[in-house]
């Protein structure tokens, strides 16, 4: 190696240009037309069907009062049909029967006397 200058060669780097890549922004995709239309039709159907069950619990209440008004009217018409059974009984007496009798006027033969059995 000898002393000899050598000619110094200068490594010039070349310039790195740092180029700033710019990420397009993520845009949220649009919602599509039949995702809207698909939307509308659930929502639609969702709202018809809420409908539906509280139209129909509706008339299931109003089915339930008239029959209870009816329950109640029956209940009723047995306590008045008991009441003048009761009274029936009341008033067939034999007792009560005899003594109306003789105040009419009417006497009592052994011999015409029939035996009716009831219920």
């Amino acid at each position: 190696m000898s002393n000899l200058a050598r000619k110094q060669q200068t490594y010039v780097q070349p310039k790195s240009t740092t180029e700033v890549k710019i990420k397009p922004l993520h845009k949220r995709s649009q919602i599509t037309l039949g995702e809207k239309l698909l939307a509308a039709l659930l929502i639609a159907f969702v709202s018809f069907m809420a409908i539906k069950v509280i139209s129909t619990q509706a008339a299931i209440y109003s089915i339930n009062k008239d029959i209870q008004k009816t329950e109640s009217s029956i209940q009723q018409k047995i306590k008045v049909r008991d009441d003048l059974k009761m009274q029936v009984n009341d008033l067939s007496r034999y007792d009560r029967i005899r003594a109306i009798a003789k105040k009419k006027g009417l006497k009592l033969n052994d011999k015409n006397i029939k035996v009716v059995e009831g219920k």
